[in-house]
């Protein structure tokens, strides 16, 4: 990788780049990080306080505050490494000042993650070793956090120091992986088996394809822009730095808007599913379990266990449950081998958390000395039927299947929620994140990647064709690499102009791609094995 990168000669006519905050901008910075430490911290006290738990010892909040920060830490760096995504083009465009922009990015990074679902970051969550999250306060658990997070910053600072265009998605993939194969040869299994690989290979095919997919959806708008629109002002590059007409800086900057909405609302997940099993981990009374269902929760729960268990039983023909039903899951969930009597222990389990959630009466009733095992039952149940309700060898019927299914969403309600503070901690994260450290990489986006200045068009080909897939990806709940699409998408319109493309770039990225996966995984397995002697 060539260091030349972060320090390119500019350009005659380039924007402003090194106009700063100013002194206003850096007190309301300073201002939002410590009204976003006040609030996580006052959240987290009323949590706690809320569901009985007080501080008895110093080392699991000192470790809860040190995760947290970690893990904000990486959202703050993805901020400012992913920031040329949507702002590289209003600003080379002239559509924006450079100050303007990155704060305009960081505000609509900031909503973007506000509105997330949360599918994204369990998505990232099931790719971990089930034995781990059951484990997460423990020892092993602190030390699978704190590698993967301490892993994915490392290499995103790394390519971030060289201006290299990098996907923090494939970054923190790759430490997933890294942490679940390490486990596994740690605990004397093969290293494919530490790994949800399905889950890996859905993953990856959505990393894979969007650089191409945003090569050639933006070279093919380019095409058909200049086919339709024959405006000649939209092909040529900004003239001594003058703005657009104002049609075109007004669609720059609310392609400049979606992207940044769209990346906060995808990006903004990765970190969110880490935060809550650190909070599960150091608070699980407050955060294993969703205390805020629906009031018609228990009642719905019921009518689906009972319906999940006719139709596991019907297929476990004679079997019987073994005697350790959570045990017997959780080797099938890491084997994939399965029996009848996977069935009946999958049907038994089922069973036991429909007994403990009518006992208590509704979540918000269970003991603070139940509330893991009984999060660790249902996410086991919900994982195990992830898998029984995908194997076509068993014959389950379309309703057999659809109550399989209905009864796994009503555990994932129970287990899988992300409470508004978290929402907004990640967001001002990532928002803060984008107004700092960002020019090294729009640089590169804006003068690096093509032989020429670009066009009014070819920015907003570029940044439509990373809005619309990076929205797709959001609604199908896959991470997607905004810096890939948003890179490749203006390499496809220099290519489609003609304007011939920067080899010497165009492989540092392709370098950066190609070594971010094994070097994310070997530096997170290193670390992990690192800190599980620590800890």
């Amino acid at each position: 990788m060539n260091a030349t990168l972060a320090t390119p000669t500019a350009p005659a006519g380039r924007a402003d780049l090194d106009k700063g905050l100013g002194t206003a901008g850096k007190l309301g910075f300073l201002a939002a990080v410590l009204v976003g430490i006040g609030y996580v911290a006052s959240s987290v006290y009323s949590d706690a306080s809320a569901a009985g738990v007080h501080a008895t010892a110093f080392l699991p909040y000192a470790l809860l505050f040190l995760a947290l920060l970690i893990a904000l830490g990486f959202e703050f760096v993805n901020g400012f490494h992913d920031t040329a995504n949507a702002v590289a083009t209003v600003i080379y465009t002239n559509s924006m000042p450079a100050n303007v922009a990155v704060v305009w990015s960081g505000f609509f990074n900031f909503l973007g993650v506000l509105v997330s679902t949360g599918a994204v970051a369990f998505g990232i969550i099931s790719l971990l070793p089930v034995e781990l999250i059951l484990q997460v306060g423990a020892g092993q658990g602190f030390a699978m956090v704190f590698a993967l997070l301490i892993a994915a910053i490392l290499w995103n600072l790394a390519t971030w120091f060289f201006g290299i265009p990098n996907s923090s998605s494939h970054t923190l993939i790759g430490s997933v992986i890294g942490v679940g194969v390490a486990n596994a040869l740690l605990h004397g299994r093969s290293g494919t088996s530490g790994v949800d690989w399905t889950q890996a290979a859905n993953i990856g095919r959505a990393l894979l394809f969007s650089p191409i997919l945003g090569f050639i959806m933006a070279g093919a708008l380019f095409f058909l822009a200049r086919a339709l629109v024959r405006v000649p002002a939209l092909y040529r590059e900004p003239q001594n730095g003058n703005p657009p007409p104002l049609w075109i800086r007004i669609l720059l900057i609310g392609t400049c808007t979606g992207v940044s909405f769209f990346h906060g609302s995808n990006d903004g997940q990765k970190g969110m599913g880490l935060i809550m099993l650190i909070l599960i981990g150091t608070v699980p009374t407050a955060y294993a379990l969703n205390r805020a269902v629906p009031s018609a929760y228990e009642a719905q729960f019921h009518t689906g266990s009972a319906a999940a268990a006719a139709a596991l039983a019907a297929h476990a023909g004679n079997a019987k449950p073994t005697g350790d039903n959570e045990k017997a899951i959780e080797a099938y969930i890491a084997t994939k081998e399965k029996t009848p009597a996977t069935l009946a222990s999958l049907g038994g389990l089922v069973n036991d958390i429909d007994s403990q959630v009518k006992g208590y009466g509704s979540l918000a009733r269970v003991p603070a000395s139940a509330t893991r095992n009984m999060r660790n039952d249902m996410y086991l149940a919900s994982e195990g039927l992830k898998l029984i309700a995908a194997d076509k060898s068993i014959g389950f019927s379309e309703a057999e299947t659809k109550a399989l299914t209905d009864y796994k969403g009503s555990l994932d309600k129970g287990t899988r929620f992300i409470p508004t503070w978290v929402k907004v901690a990640v967001a001002l994260a990532l928002g803060l994140g984008t107004m700092v450290g960002w020019k090294r990489i729009v640089v590169t986006v804006g003068e690096k990647i093509g032989k020429t200045h670009l066009t009014y068009a070819q920015g907003a080909a570029a940044e439509i064709t990373a809005m619309a897939t990076i929205g797709m990806a959001d609604a199908f709940g896959l991470p997607v690499s905004t810096t890939h699409v948003l890179s490749s998408g203006v390499a496809g319109t220099m290519a489609a102009n003609g304007s011939g493309l920067q080899a010497s770039t165009l492989r540092n990225m392709a370098l950066a791609w190609i070594l971010t996966l094994p070097c994310s995984i070997v530096i997170a397995g290193v670390l992990y094995v690192i800190l599980s002697a620590v800890f």
